[in-house]
C-alpha cells in the first residue's frame, strides 16, 4: 500500500506513537504508587529492560521496513523510537545505581567489575549516552553527516551487548526463551542490513568494471 502521510497526518502519528511508548511508564508507576505490586523492584527492573530491548527491536526495524515498504516517512520515526531505547535504559540503569547500591557509585562500580551480566548491561548503556546526546539536527550539522553516520553505528555493538546482558541475567534461571526471541529478531535485522551493503558493493563493483577504461580514469581523476 502506498501511504505518504502529510505533514498533519504524521504530527498525528508521531503523537500517538510518543504516547503509546509512554504507557508502559506510566503502568509501572501506577502499580508502584498504588502497592499493587509484590516485588516492585523485579518488576521496575525487567519491565524497564525489557521494554529497553523491545524499543532497540523497533528502531532497527525502521530501516527495513522503510526499504521493503517503501515509506520513506518512516526514517522521521526512528530518533523518537531511539531516544525512547535511551528513555527505558536509563531507568533500568537508574533503578540498578538508585535500589541496589543507594547511589553510592563505588559499590556500584564494584558490582560492574565483578559481575560479567552488569558489565556488558552497563557497556550497552554508556554507549548509548552519546548516540542520545548527538540526536538532535544542530548535532547532525556540527559532526556532518558521515561522522555522525558511523557514530551512531554504535548501535550495531548496543544490540548485541544488550543482548548478552539479557542472556546471562536469564542464565541463572537457566530460562532462555525470551534471550533467544530477542537474540533471533537482532540477528535478523543485522544480517538483513549486511546483505544489502554486500549487494550494493557488489553491484558497485560491477558497475565500475562494465565502464569504459578511459571513462574510469577519467572518474579516478576527478
Amino acid at each position: 500500500m502506498d501511504f505518504h502521510p502529510n505533514p498533519r497526518q504524521l504530527g498525528w502519528i508521531k503523537g500517538a506513537i510518543f504516547a503509546l511508548a509512554l504507557l508502559p511508564f506510566v503502568r509501572m508507576v501506577v502499580l508502584t504508587v498504588t502497592g499493587q505490586l509484590v516485588e516492585p523492584l523485579e518488576f521496575i527492573t525487567r519491565g524497564t529492560g525489557d521494554w529497553t530491548l523491545y524499543f532497540l527491536c523497533i528502531t532497527l526495524a525502521v530501516t527495513p521496513l522503510r526499504k521493503l515498504s517503501k515509506w520513506n516517512w518512516l526514517i522521521k520515526l526512528r530518533r523518537m523510537l531511539g531516544l525512547y531505547v535511551f528513555f527505558y535504559a536509563a531507568l533500568h540503569f537508574t533503578t540498578f545505581l538508585w535500589f541496589d547500591h543507594f547511589f553510592d557509585v563505588q559499590e556500584m562500580w564494584k558490582d560492574v567489575l565483578k559481575r560479567p551480566f552488569i558489565t556488558v548491561g552497563f557497556a550497552a548503556f554508556v554507549l548509548l549516552v552519546p548516540l542520545a546526546v548527538t540526536s538532535t539536527n544542530a548535532m547532525v550539522r556540527r559532526l556532518g553527516g558521515k561522522r555522525w553516520q558511523w557514530l551512531h553505528r554504535l548501535v550495531y555493538i548496543v544490540a548485541p551487548l544488550g543482548i548478552l546482558h539479557f542472556w546471562w541475567m536469564k542464565a541463572g534461571k537457566h530460562n532462555f526463551t525470551q534471550p533467544i526471541i530477542f537474540g533471533v529478531i537482532v540477528a535478523v535485522l543485522l544480517g538483513v542490513r549486511l546483505l544489502w551493503r554486500q549487494r550494493q558493493a557488489r553491484a558497485q563493483q560491477a558497475c565500475s568494471c562494465s565502464m569504459p577504461a578511459a571513462q574510469r580514469t577519467g572518474s579516478a581523476r576527478g
